[in-house]
């Protein structure tokens, strides 16, 4: 597969008078064209910095980029000037926030904001720049796109300002889609459909998707493949269907024990024990160590990621 993305031994740190925190610690993974990779992990873990480390946006000045290297369509975008990367941000690579609201501003109509990026990535203007904005609304089932245009975010539902930013990353066509936990303010029904018009627009322009969440049952139906985070690295890494099928990290076993199924009895949902790791104090070696329930002394040291069949890979001593 043509590889749209190559992210290799990535690294982003904030350094702050508590000491230095490694919100990302040395990630490789790679992305190819029309695929899809889930990234899980409790909150803290590392999902939202990746991505905002592949996007340059790692907020300073406290926060560095200090190791790695960004491959996206073959050129290392950490060599890349900052009116590059605004020309990259938006036209190549879209990102889709987790809070609309906070996301598009509300002085501004749908038609301010959307015609903005499709006038600076598209260089549309006149009768071309409304009816290609028409179209956008239209492509995701926004009803009576012409009157949604001259109306503000806050006349909009969560579902119909989610689904504006989703016209907002299409209208430029981009190469990749970072979708950042969007349909965390969704209720059940509105997120299905968000999800499947996602899909859709994956499909549509033949792109790679990165989708942030914490929600396993999404990750089942939307990914190829799912990388797990845990204190700023990737503890494992597999199709999808390993994942859920042989698990091989006791941290990823732990999420999955934590999510309900359908058609299973059981008395309690088991609950990770401890708290998630302070990343200014980690312990040595493994960070999940104190809390993991198989825990060797060789744990003090930091494993390797172990290749295994299928693509499947786990930072484990005792994985299999």
């Amino acid at each position: 597969m043509d590889k749209l993305l190559v992210v290799e031994d990535l690294k982003t740190h904030f350094f702050i008078r508590r000491g230095v925190i490694k919100a990302v610690d040395g990630v490789t993974f790679s992305l190819g064209r029309g695929e899809s990779l889930g990234l899980v992990g409790e909150s803290g873990s590392g999902k939202s910095m990746m991505c905002l480390s592949i996007l340059r946006l790692v907020p300073q000045p406290a926060g560095r980029i200090v190791g790695g290297s960004i491959r996206f369509e073959g050129d290392n975008l950490l060599d890349k000037t900052e009116r590059e990367m605004r020309y990259i941000r938006g036209g190549k690579i879209a990102l889709i926030p987790q809070d609309p609201m906070t996301s598009l501003d509300p002085t501004f109509s749908v038609w301010s904001q959307l015609s903005e990026r499709l006038r600076l990535h598209r260089g549309l203007s006149g009768k071309p720049l409304w009816d290609r904005s028409v179209e956008l609304l239209r492509q995701v089932r926004i009803p009576s796109p012409e009157e949604r245009l001259h109306a503000y975010p806050h006349q909009l539902s969560g579902g119909m300002r989610q689904r504006v930013i989703g016209a907002m990353a299409l209208g430029c066509e981009p190469s990749l889609l970072i979708a950042d936990e969007p349909t965390t303010a969704l209720d059940v029904t509105i997120q299905a459909q968000y999800l499947l018009l996602l899909r859709e627009m994956r499909d549509r322009l033949g792109a790679g998707l990165i989708f942030v969440t914490h929600d396993l049952g999404i990750v089942e139906c939307m990914c190829d493949r799912v990388a797990v985070m845990y204190a700023g690295k990737i503890v494992e890494e597999a199709p999808v269907t390993s994942i859920f099928a042989d698990a091989r990290h006791p941290y990823t076993r732990a999420l999955l024990k934590s999510v309900p199924r359908l058609g299973e009895r059981s008395e309690r949902l088991t609950a990770i024990e401890g708290q998630p790791p302070d990343l200014a104090r980690l312990p040595t070696g493994c960070a999940f160590r104190p809390r993991c329930p198989i825990r060797v002394g060789l744990c003090e040291e930091y494993p390797p990621l172990a290749q295994f069949e299928g693509g499947h890979r786990a930072a484990c001593w005792l994985a299999k």
